[in-house]
């Protein structure tokens, strides 16, 4: 009398997923229902060799629409690798919503001898019939996927038209209360700034680098950077305003930018940026023009020559360019400027450090604004540094006029006065900016 062999060893590994994360916190949830109706219907099937695996295979806050899950990743590669006999799902569109896509899973699955199970829709995929009624299932589960968009998409156009905020991440300059977007005074003043400087700048760059050495920081607290800013000047929802697919709708928040100042910036954003630094530095004076002089009182005026591709800059006195003379009375013809600007900046910023001269800034500013104290102006003096390199060459200009009185160069070196009162006026316009943000 012969024994009947016993059934071969099925590994039946369980797949599970939900789309959304509601509820995954609790202590019995769907993805366990789901696996505990798979283990009972492989726990029925024990006479035909099927045995659980003990990986878990799960996906919570997954949508079936895409193949890029965690957990079936998992599943896949344990498959590839001959792990698993068959799969075992819930239901058909836990697995997949898309026929695509399940085509390449059940390619991926007959590549590997490996079968699949849903334990509330009976059929066989090794027959033609099984296939047809798998491929019906799986038609309704992505017209119900694509549905369901429909609506979710249908549901927010109409929120948007009706200026309701509907998430996302917040921007800077608004905090979120009960699904509706607040102002918050503290960054709004900031973002206010970031567009009146913006306009006052005309350039992104020089924006961004006066930012970042007033250490300004976006709402994640990360240092601004040109691509936020863009992002920010071109960002409607500032206006009041809520935008759906190019389309902007009253919003139910308040504006923190006004329609003029809006214009403006964006006036100067139909200009290309390199376009706007070229008109920049075409209008950009030479920095000591009018400021340097010899010892003997002969202005030194700004001239230029050009070998091959290259420029180079120079300070020459007056009397040289007169006299066409090869040697100047003073001992000298011309003075390369880019090493005497950086010797007189250099200069400038060591003076800013002695006491007696920040004496003397607070004494200036204080005739315009009596309320400025000692600490406002040291402060301002120590951020002097970054000011100026944030400045395009036509703002350094400016402000070396306001602090430079003259410059007389000589044989010996170099001597540089300054003006007292242009001192004060500079202290106050790093002041003020720092005063607003605090306000």
């Amino acid at each position: 009398m012969s024994e009947t062999a016993p059934p071969r060893r099925l590994r039946c590994a369980i797949y599970t997923r939900k789309s959304s994360e509601e509820g995954l916190d609790m202590e019995f949830n769907s993805l366990d229902a789901q696996r505990e109706s798979c283990e009972a219907y492989v726990a029925s099937q024990r006479a035909e060799g099927w045995v659980c695996m003990r990986e878990r295979y799960d996906d919570g806050g997954y949508s079936g629409g895409s193949l890029e899950r965690p957990g079936l990743q998992a599943l896949l590669e344990d498959v590839e690798a001959g792990l698993v006999d068959v799969i075992v799902v819930y239901k058909i569109d836990r697995l997949s919503r898309s026929l695509m896509d399940f085509a390449k899973l059940v390619e991926a699955l007959d590549r590997n001898n490996v079968t699949f199970v849903s334990v509330t829709q009976a059929f066989n995929t090794t027959t033609s019939m099984g296939r047809l009624t798998l491929n019906i299932l799986l038609s309704f589960a992505q017209f119900e996927r694509e549905v369901i968009g429909e609506r979710i998409r249908d549901k927010f156009a109409a929120s948007r038209k009706r200026g309701m905020w509907m998430g996302g991440f917040v921007p800077m300059g608004y905090d979120v209360s009960d699904r509706k977007l607040l102002i918050n005074e503290a960054e709004a003043i900031t973002v206010r700034h970031m567009f009146r400087r913006f306009v006052e700048l005309g350039s992104a760059t020089t924006l961004t680098r006066e930012l970042v050495a007033g250490g300004v920081l976006n709402k994640r607290g990360k240092p601004i950077d040109k691509g936020f800013l863009y992002k920010l000047f071109r960002n409607r929802l500032y206006l009041g305003e809520a935008v759906h697919k190019g389309t902007s709708y009253p919003g139910e928040h308040d504006a923190i930018i006004d329609q003029p100042l809006w214009d403006q910036v964006h006036a100067i954003l139909l200009e290309s940026p390199r376009q706007r630094a070229a008109n920049t530095r075409t209008e950009t004076p030479a920095l000591l023009k009018g400021l340097i002089f010899t010892e003997r009182g002969i202005a030194m005026t700004p001239t230029a020559t050009k070998k091959g591709s290259r420029h180079y800059r120079y300070y020459t006195s007056m009397d040289a360019i007169r006299n066409r003379a090869g040697e100047g009375t003073d001992g000298f013809v011309r003075l390369n400027a880019g090493m005497v600007e950086t010797a007189v900046v250099q200069h400038i910023r060591s003076l800013l450090r002695a006491p007696e001269i920040v004496a003397r800034a607070v004494e200036a500013a204080r005739r315009t604004d009596p309320d400025i104290d000692e600490h406002e102006v040291v402060t301002a003096l120590s951020g002097f540094d970054g000011l100026w390199e944030s400045l395009f060459p036509a703002e350094q200009a400016r402000i070396a006029r306001l602090l430079i009185e003259r410059i007389t160069v000589s044989s010996d070196g170099m001597a540089v006065d300054l003006r007292t009162e242009g001192l004060g006026s500079v202290i106050r316009e790093m002041v003020t900016p720092e005063r607003e943000l605090a306000a």
